[in-house]
């Protein structure tokens, strides 16, 4: 007998985004998250940097959204990012309450305040942190609140495979209703009827070879939204943070921004300068400008990597402001008080994502995108540093006050069509998995990556075309497993992703096209809009060869 559960809202995600809308509910209501590993392992475990926030008496609002829009190259929305940013410091203080250490400094006065750092396209010290481990701190103390939480039930290691829709029954509307979720210790498929469905699963820089991000981010969410007939916005904006630490003997680890901000310097194997030449502010442009500036020079010159050298700091500021990374580089050999860091641009964030609302509501009634899954407006064209956890609590917050208002009239189905897997078997050829995997990642970062062409984009178009095919055949006679799943999303993601950028015919923010290397002037900016196809047959989900 298949497994049945029945809640109120059904969050996919236990990142910042998913755990702050969580606890905004439980009070109240009673709430499932569903995590891919341990509820703490997803992107906002290895968020250094910080949040955003107006804390300064030198700095202001206003400051902080002309500094938002700037960087978004054109393309912010207004509404979106004022609404987050004047949410700022009552989220922060929010944080501070359910226990989140934030580092502090010695005031004038003979007191302490918070510390506050400054990053890349900031014009002020605006960034709260807790040392170089503020999204540590963040997950952690909320984790722990969600974990002891008896109205929050916590499903690790498990899955999403799809949402269940109205339209997917051959209902007559295309209410979301639930999903299907795979266990992935026992191997089986749950079903989770819930009245609000909240996709919180982060972005998809693991389509590309070379990502700050852990494994988890495989843009299940917008692949998932994509398929219930939401549609996306802004895929081709995907932000490269121009220092991951160059190492052979470790991946995905961030060199923070905030390194920059205390006065790091990036420099050729030389030891000479060169972000001046690139734009005035040098080690503090907007990410996509330092990016494309280190991934120049790299090719230019044909280095593996540059050099961020922070050593002309007195060591016992460096490592206090920077212990994570002291400690990390120390264990290969860098002393960074001495040396400078290794680094080469890497996948990093994805500005795009599901369409949503400003409550964060999806085209699908009762399908909700938050945090990095969703396209809110407010990164525009390329995300401010550490503007990214204050999108995340932010319509986090948006999210739970429109859930609490529809409630009432809401209602949850009795029960859901159990998953079929009476028409697939276990596959003998897990190894089309893997080659596929490595395949769509290393195009897609040879072809799709911080530099494009109109030529590069329709070879990996092509090869995305053939792989997805390959991919739903394989998928519709196997057993689903975690890899398949995530394989099949990530091709989906990769395909949004080309469309995307194939339809832009200009250069702007993280977009960058040799072919239309300027800014398009013949009217107002536009956003990329994808909308999906309608469903070619009812009954698609209910039988595991969807």
């Amino acid at each position: 007998m298949q497994a049945q559960f029945r809640y109120d809202v059904l969050i996919i995600g236990g990142g910042a985004a998913g755990l702050t809308l969580a606890l905004k509910l439980a009070d109240q209501i009673k709430v499932a998250i569903v995590s891919k590993k341990a509820l703490t392992e997803g992107s906002t475990l290895y968020a250094q940097g910080g949040i955003s926030v107006v804390m300064d008496p030198e700095d202001s609002i206003d400051n902080h959204i002309n500094d938002t829009v700037k960087a978004g190259a054109g393309l912010c929305d207004a509404t979106a990012v004022r609404y987050a940013v004047e949410q700022s410091r009552t989220l922060v203080q929010w944080l501070i309450d359910q226990g989140v250490g934030f580092t502090k400094e010695p005031a004038a006065n003979g007191e302490t305040r918070y510390h506050l750092t400054r990053e890349g396209g900031h014009s002020q010290r605006r960034v709260i942190h807790s040392a170089d481990a503020t999204g540590y701190a963040v997950e952690t103390t909320l984790a722990a609140q969600v974990l002891a939480h008896p109205n929050i039930a916590v499903f690790e290691r498990h899955i999403a495979v799809d949402l269940v829709t109205g339209r997917k029954l051959g209902h007559s509307t295309n209410a979301c209703l639930g999903a299907y979720v795979l266990d992935r210790e026992r191997g089986q498929v749950i079903t989770m009827a819930a009245r609000f469905t909240v996709l919180a699963t982060g972005g998809a820089s693991k389509v590309y070879l070379y990502t700050t991000n852990p494994d988890t981010s495989t843009g299940d969410g917008i692949a998932m939204a994509w398929r219930a007939q939401c549609r996306v916005a802004n895929m081709e904006f995907n932000q490269f943070h121009p220092t991951c630490l160059y190492h052979p003997n470790i991946k995905s680890f961030l060199i923070t921004e905030a390194v920059r901000g205390e006065g790091g310097k990036l420099l050729l194997p030389d030891g000479s300068r060169f972000m001046d030449r690139f734009d005035p502010q040098a080690e503090l442009a907007p990410r996509d400008i330092v990016a494309r500036a280190i991934d120049h020079e790299m090719k230019r010159l044909g280095i593996p990597c540059v050099y961020l050298d922070i050593s002309h700091k007195p060591a016992d500021f460096v490592i206090s402001h920077f212990p994570t990374i002291y400690q990390q580089c120390l264990e290969l050999g860098i002393d960074i008080t001495k040396q400078a860091i290794p680094v080469v641009p890497a996948a990093h964030y994805t500005c795009g994502g599901v369409m949503t609302d400003l409550h964060g509501e999806t085209d699908v009634p009762h399908l909700y995108a938050i945090g990095e899954t969703s396209f809110t407006g407010m990164h525009g064209a390329n995300r401010m540093a550490s503007n990214s956890l204050l999108e995340c609590m932010a319509f986090a917050q948006a999210a739970a006050t429109d859930i609490m208002n529809k409630l009432p009239t809401t209602h949850l189905v009795n029960t859901l069509p159990a998953w079929d897997e009476s028409r697939v078997t276990d596959s003998d050829e897990e190894v089309v998995v893997s080659h596929n995997w490595e395949e769509l990642r290393r195009f897609m970062w040879d072809y799709v990556g911080i530099v494009r062409t109109n030529k590069r984009l329709q070879r990996a178009k092509h090869r995305v075309d053939l792989l997805a095919r390959e991919i739903e055949e394989y998928y519709g006679n196997f057993r689903v497993t975690n890899d398949l799943l995530e394989l099949r999303n990530l091709v989906v993601v990769a395909g949004l992703i080309v469309e995307s950028a194939l339809r832009r015919r200009e250069s702007r923010g993280l977009h960058y096209t040799l072919d239309y290397p300027t800014l398009d002037s013949g009217g107002t900016p536009h956003n990329t809009v994808l909308t999906p196809p309608l469903f070619q047959n009812a009954n698609e989900l209910i039988h595991a060869g969807a």
